[in-house]
């Protein structure tokens, strides 16, 4: 049968579900269920694109990459066409089988031992979820500020008493929509990707015809960065491709957690498509371009230009621009939060319980956990900076996606049995021993310490920008080698 036809199927009869492996959010979705086309995956990638963060990254290595700005705005846009091709590969299984990242886990790690991954997926996430809570809050604050006339006062934590204000107020608005369910979010995607565009664009031309003719000049000569050369340069290209990555890293391993929304195969790669290079190439467009304005308007082309949106905006002097703009933001960045950052911690915290732990359950620890995170944003985790933060936590994840690639491409050519991943028989396919693969776990823990101290260990300071390639590509090769004496047998309804 192929794939496209696999991906028509209303659901799967499964056999005796066991309880401590299922629940009605882990389960096959039907093909009634299925209701994304191609706009509603654009919007998962130009959400997750148009976040604070992913501005101020974008921004920050125009900054500190040490070549050019033309340059790193090649190494973004290709960074969008490696990344389609990753999640082209993570949410076919998905698309063809109805199923969760926590599920798919368990055809490498084993239906125990797959707990393990969504696990440490989940605490990523959370720290991700944390972070945007706090890039989030920075609108509302700006808003907050423009309309009082910026009060001030003393701090705590780095934040002022409008700045705890504003967390909280995201904070409590994140869960209202997790609540409501996927149906509100899939709506408030819809409505915040092309909103944040059209925000953005304002943006520009407010600058433009302030700046005049020195914005054309500007975009050329303030990130004209010619620091490193020959080799230097070329490592310095690819770092900015795998820093970019590393940030999309959360949603490539997990995409498959939207991707079985989808109704068909070619569906998701449309959307994939339209919302990765070719969205992000116009995001990042538009940020050169702000940013390098911002430089000259507002900061007279003194010091490091402004990474972070919201503080451009607050310069412009405009309130009505600085409330419209803070809220598309906030909007932008709350969206790709629920998107990568709030739904999979749900569903991998549900996956270690099912009976227990409910999706919502599972949200709900989440947020409460994440909310500590952020509030320890400015004063503790930020002084690492965000390329490093990025980075560290891509790492963490990639083995992950190269041992789950590797496994379901090359050692299970394309076949699962869906009844046994509910199962806990031992005859099961995905049974290994007691549930769990430990020669997996091995892979993923080797491969990890690997790539996260690319990061950090200083002898492979060179290495850091490529951690999360570094990381799949020797999680997914430790996998199969020690998966080479594992006989995978397929039956016929397999196929």
């Amino acid at each position: 049968m192929t794939l496209e036809k696999d991906a028509v199927r209303t659901g799967y009869d499964l056999v005796d579900p066991h309880g401590s492996l299922y629940n009605e959010d882990l389960a096959p979705l039907p093909q009634s269920r299925r209701r994304w086309g191609s706009f509603e995956i654009f919007n998962v990638w130009t959400n997750d694109v148009q976040s604070l963060a992913g501005y101020t990254l974008a921004a920050s290595l125009f900054i500190t990459a040490g070549i050019s700005g033309w340059w790193v705005f090649a190494a973004i846009v290709l960074a969008g066409v490696f990344v389609m091709f990753l999640v082209n590969l993570s949410g076919t299984p998905s698309v063809k089988y109805g199923i969760p990242y926590p599920v798919m886990a368990r055809t490498s790690m084993g239906i125990r031992g797959a707990q393990f991954p969504a696990l440490v997926r989940g605490i990523v996430a959370i720290f991700w979820y944390g972070a945007q809570t706090y890039f989030a809050s920075t609108a509302v604050a700006l808003a907050l500020n423009a309309i009082l006339g910026t009060p001030g006062g003393g701090t705590f934590l780095g934040m002022t008493a409008v700045d705890w204000v504003s967390y909280v107020i995201v904070s409590a608005i994140q869960v209202v929509l997790f609540i409501r369910g996927i149906d509100w979010i899939e709506k408030f995607l819809n409505f915040a990707g092309p909103a944040v565009y059209v925000v953005m664009i304002v943006l520009l031309a407010f600058i433009w015809m302030q700046a005049g003719d020195r914005l054309l000049p500007a975009v050329g000569s303030i990130f004209d960065n010619d620091s490193v050369q020959g080799w230097a340069a070329v490592l310095a290209f690819v770092g900015v491709i795998g820093t970019m990555i590393a940030y999309f890293s959360a949603v490539i391993i997990n995409f498959g957690d939207f991707a079985r929304f989808s109704r068909t195969q070619k569906g998701m790669r449309r959307g994939n498509l339209l919302g990765l290079p070719v969205s992000l190439a116009f995001f990042t467009f538009l940020s050169l371009f702000i940013t390098a304005g911002a430089y000259i308007v507002y900061q007279g082309g003194e010091g490091e230009p402004l990474t972070n949106p919201a503080d451009i905006v607050a310069l412009t002097g405009s309130v009505p621009l600085t409330v419209i703009a803070a809220l598309t933001f906030l909007v932008a960045t709350i969206g790709i939060n629920l998107v990568a950052n709030f739904i999979p911690p749900a569903y991998d915290l549900s996956n270690l319980a099912p009976q227990r732990v409910s999706f919502r359950k599972g949200g709900y620890i989440a947020a409460g956990i994440a909310f500590f995170i952020g509030a320890f944003w400015v004063s503790v985790i930020s002084q690492v900076g965000l390329p490093a933060f990025v980075d560290t936590l891509g790492a963490v994840l990639a083995p992950l996606y190269g041992i789950m690639i590797a496994d379901y491409y090359l050692l299970r050519k394309q076949r699962l049995d869906v009844s046994d991943l509910y199962s806990p028989a031992q005859t099961g396919k995905y049974y290994f021993s007691r549930g769990w693969n430990t020669r997996a776990i091995l892979a993923f823990l080797v491969a990890a310490i690997f790539s996260v101290s690319a990061v950090w260990v200083p002898a492979l300071a060179a290495l850091s920008g490529f951690a999360w390639v570094i990381g799949a590509l020797l999680g997914g090769a430790l996998h199969l080698l020690v998966m080479r004496t594992h006989v995978i047998e397929f039956s016929d309804s397999d196929a």
